[in-house]
């Protein structure tokens, strides 16, 4: 049993890890408090024991909370495994001193660690007068590996201890500067025997919902619309220990919260949303190259999907094809600005994606279609590369190629006009890293005719150089770490016209209380309509967990001169966003936000007059009982308040809007879960009251069953 005792006979025969290293704050030290790690593993399961020793246990900070929810300035540990052992990906199993757990995919090639996937894993913590204990039985048929006989896998342990700072211990040294993470696992050998495949997960789920909108005509109230079922599943199947392969039925967003609070006012370029639904989800590694082709969210609606993924002989591999109800947006890019068109259409998606190693090096290819019939198409196709010719340094390029045909729906957006056209996209980067000093250079071409509508690239018509260099230093005394960094980039239309250019010195630091500093000075120049408009601004942010009351506070914002992008013209503005996060018990969490951003023109007359102030306020709190069950209710009001003399054209003067949802959450697992929910929208109305435009009732229930 899995209860986070240690005592238990069967970890007296289990392999031993007693050698930790400090490698935050110190350089690889040997460990200040004490860390135990145990390994063992029979037919089904690998079994990970850790003992962290705390001189203070009641300083042990792990609230209750949601998976992933496990905040860096608490204390959790776990493990990372590479168990292809190819020194690229790694599995990181981690849970917080009352078993929350966390797992992520770690990505050398792109630097990336991912929350988003989820794993079938198992974890219990005790707090103990000496510290806590935490245990982890983790199933093989949750991990993909090589079907060889025996195994040898790469592993590190980890413990995150914050205190007066945050420190962190590995059971292996990772060298300051170094150009990878989890090429230093230690070496984990002689698993023998382990399951060969043939693993099923099945998770159907049945939803319903009841929604009420308000009418067409205008008139007062809620239209109640009828109860709608739903129903679907998610099916995985590992016909061997090397692939997976995933189905998909009508699959739903419901294991999504509501997206993060942004201001949308006087921006220039979409913004970018994580996905979460469990299908796209893995290998997800793959699909993370520089020009961000791939952006699964834009497959809005699928009836349904069908996906293979793995690793053979070195070459990595993911093909996902689904049928896509449409719905949502698409993006419509340009060099200075995207704007965003209504899809109500259907259409096929196919993707694409290898990679295969070459020492520590690869090269790769990707391939995405979107076929809409007389709707149009986009098709995307190109390979990329990264090589490391030595442990500092790592050049990385990509070139891709589309070929696109647009709606013929003029009605909808005017560039939907039935026109083919086809364009190239090009990125190359070098990184250079020692243990003081840090060197970035990239170059980017993306041709005007560009379009990637199963990505994310909201920018087209552009070529970029971009440049950056840092010195870091490690003190002693209230600050840990200063870096020193100077960045500078120029980017122009394909005509040689100038979009922007920015010259940026600014320092970084880390401090006690777990605090980061960073500031810089921005020196740009900005294309808005046919001008080219300065902008310098002081942009700032600063991040600590004090020893006592909150949990977390941040603070982050500019201050400075700024452009009015609606109407081409200088201005004056600042931003303001402050985050904290409280937990009064162990089991409640209150995050509270405030986003403020204004910006100020000079009227006819030459005066100062506030053009507009945008506001987001939310408050989201959740109770979780256990680690299975939690309620959670949020309310966000976001609102702008502008000044329509001042505008060119016309404009209200006050809008705003009105979201409220409670959700209470039951989980077995990540795939067997019991959802009932409530959802409330309003908009601010001519009146400045806020008039109820829908709510929403929600319930569904989904089970894994496991063969």
């Amino acid at each position: 049993m899995i209860d986070g005792d240690l005592a238990d006979e069967g970890w007296r025969t289990a392999s031993t890890v007693t050698t930790w290293f400090e490698t935050n704050i110190s350089d690889n030290a040997p460990a200040t408090v004490r860390n135990v790690g145990h390994l063992a593993y029979d037919d089904r399961f690998l079994y990970v024991g850790l003992e962290f020793d705390d001189p203070e246990p009641s300083a042990i900070k792990a609230p209750y909370g949601d998976r992933d929810n496990v905040a860096f300035f608490t204390d959790y540990g776990g493990v990372i495994l590479d168990t292809r052992h190819d020194g690229r990906t790694g599995v990181l199993l981690a849970a917080n001193a009352r078993g929350i757990q966390y797992d992520s995919v770690l990505d050398d090639a792109s630097g990336n660690e991912d929350p988003s996937p989820d794993f079938f894993w198992e974890s219990a913590a005790r707090i103990t007068e000496r510290g806590w204990t935490l245990e982890l039985r983790v199933p093989f048929s949750s991990l993909r590996y090589r079907n060889v006989d025996p195994q040898t896998w790469g592993i590190m342990l980890y413990r995150n201890y914050p205190r007066d700072r945050r420190y962190q211990f590995f059971s292996t040294t990772l060298p300051r500067g170094g150009n990878c993470f989890v090429c230093r696992a230690n070496r984990l050998d002689g698993l023998t025997r382990l399951p060969k495949g043939g693993h099923l997960i099945a998770a159907p789920y049945a939803s319903a919902s009841q929604d009420a909108v308000s009418s067409d005509d205008g008139s007062a109230g809620l239209h109640e619309g009828s109860m709608k079922p739903h129903a679907g599943a998610d099916v995985k199947w590992t016909p061997n220990a090397e692939d997976a392969i995933d189905f998909t039925l009508n699959p739903d967003f419901s294991q999504v919260e509501s997206d993060t609070a942004q201001i949308t006012a006087n921006q220039r370029f979409a913004l970018f949303y994580p996905e979460k639904r469990p299908f796209f989800l893995e290998g997800v590694e793959l699909l993370a190259t520089p020009i961000q082709a791939v952006y699964t969210r834009t497959i809005t609606d699928p009836r349904w999907g069908v996906r293979a993924t793995g690793k053979h002989k070195g070459i990595g591999y993911t093909v996902l094809v689904a049928d896509d109800a449409g719905g949502g947006s698409m993006v419509l890019p340009g060099p200075n600005g995207s704007g965003l068109a209504p899809v109500d259409f259907g259409s096929g998606v196919v993707i694409g994606r290898a990679r295969r190693d070459l020492g520590s090096s690869f090269i790769g290819a990707l391939v995405t279609l979107r076929e809409a019939g007389s709707n149009g198409h986009n098709r995307v196709a190109g390979p990329d590369f990264q090589w490391r010719p030595s442990s500092r340094d790592v050049v990385t390029g990509q070139v891709l190629f589309s070929q696109t045909e647009t709606p013929d729906r003029p009605d909808v957006t005017p560039e939907w006009n039935g026109s083919s056209f086809s364009a190239h996209a090009a990125n190359m980067s070098w990184s250079h890293n020692t243990t003081h000093l840090d060197t970035f250079a990239s170059y980017s071409d993306i041709g005007d005719g560009f379009r990637a509508d199963t990505g994310f690239v909201p920018q087209v018509g552009f070529r970029e150089v971009n440049a950056q260099t840092g010195y870091t230093v490690h003190p002693t005394g209230f600050l840990s770490r200063v870096r020193f960094f100077l960045i500078a980039d120029h980017q122009s239309d394909r005509s040689g016209e100038l979009i922007s250019q920015e010259l940026s010195p600014g320092t970084g630091m880390d401090g006690r209380w777990n605090s980061f500093l960073r500031f810089r000075y921005a020196d740009d120049r900005i294309r808005s309509g046919d001008e080219i408009f300065p902008r310098r601004q002081f942009i700032y942010i600063a991040q600590t967990s004090p020893p006592h009351g909150v949990s977390r506070l941040t603070l982050d914002g500019y201050v400075g001169s700024d452009i009015d992008f609606d109407n081409s013209r200088p201005g004056r503005g600042s931003a303001i966003n402050l985050t904290a996060t409280l937990n009064p018990t162990n089991h409640l969490e209150l995050i509270l936000l405030e986003n403020r951003q204004w910006l100020n023109v000079d009227d006819v007359a030459g005066r100062d007059q506030r053009l507009f102030t945008a506001t987001v306020s939310r408050v989201r709190g959740t109770y979780t009982f256990t680690a299975r069950s939690f309620l959670r209710l949020i309310g966000q009001y976001s609102s702008t308040d502008r000044d329509p003399s001042l505008y060119l054209q016309p404009v209200t003067s006050r809008s705003g809007s009105f979201s409220g949802s409670a959700l209470f959450a039951y989980k077995l697992n990540w795939q067997s879960v019991l959802f009932l929910g409530y959802g409330d929208d309003r908009v601010l109305d001519d009146r400045s009251r806020l008039q109820q435009t829908g709510r929403e009732f929600f319930v569904k229930m989904s089970y894994a069953l496991q063969r």
